[in-house]
């Protein structure tokens, strides 16, 4: 069996009893794993939280599984997304297909299949980039800023008094820690985590 300790699993479900059960099982394969009530409080965690698998059950109060898969890929775009449907429910399936996840599994679960899911899963959720998801540093949260404002690197190293080139290692570095590959990109991720907001009020 590979070794998933290095691992996090984020759990979402609104019964409490389902939450122990699957947390225990789960971490008999060695990741740590965070349970949530709701698809709220999961969402606040992808913001700034580690996580390697999304497991979420589509019929929750308030937010349904289905709006959090939505969610999740605005902001966590290369996150695995695991959705776990009632039995026979096949247009809620082909839903959560079109919407992004990985696969569904079917309840009542059975524990063994369940287990094979969640390791193909996280067999596939290797990060493209060590830095994406690391939290961005002061002065690259300022250079998100001045890129959100309009200004290209040579403006931003004549405002920094540093080279073009020392730019160009931070700008490259804030782009893969947000998991943007151009502009565009980087705008949205920014948008979607709050970091625009939270960049502004840093100034």
């Amino acid at each position: 069996m590979a070794d998933y300790t290095e691992r996090c699993i984020f759990f979402v479900d609104d019964e409490p009893s389902l939450r122990r059960v699957i947390r225990k099982t789960l971490e008999h394969l060695g990741p740590k794993v965070n349970c949530f009530a709701s698809a709220a409080d999961c969402l606040e965690w992808l913001r700034c939280k580690k996580c390697d698998l999304l497991i979420t059950d589509v019929k929750m109060p308030d937010m349904d599984g289905i709006e959090l898969l939505t969610e999740t890929k605005r902001i966590a775009p290369w996150l695995p997304v695991l959705v776990i449907t009632g039995y026979g429910d096949v247009p809620m399936a082909v839903r959560a297909l079109k919407a992004g996840a990985l696969d569904f599994i079917e309840k009542p679960l059975e524990r063994e299949s369940f287990l094979s899911a969640v390791e193909s899963a996280l067999q596939r959720s290797t990060s493209p980039d060590r830095l994406l998801g690391k939290a961005l540093t002061r002065v690259e949260m300022r250079i998100l800023q001045l890129i959100l404002d309009g200004r290209n690197n040579r403006e931003i190293a004549q405002m920094f008094h540093r080279s073009l080139r020392t730019i160009e290692v931070h700008r490259n570095r804030l782009m893969r820690k947000l998991g943007a590959g151009n502009v565009v990109s980087l705008v949205r991720r920014a948008a979607a985590l709050g970091l625009a907001e939270l960049a502004t009020n840093r100034q």
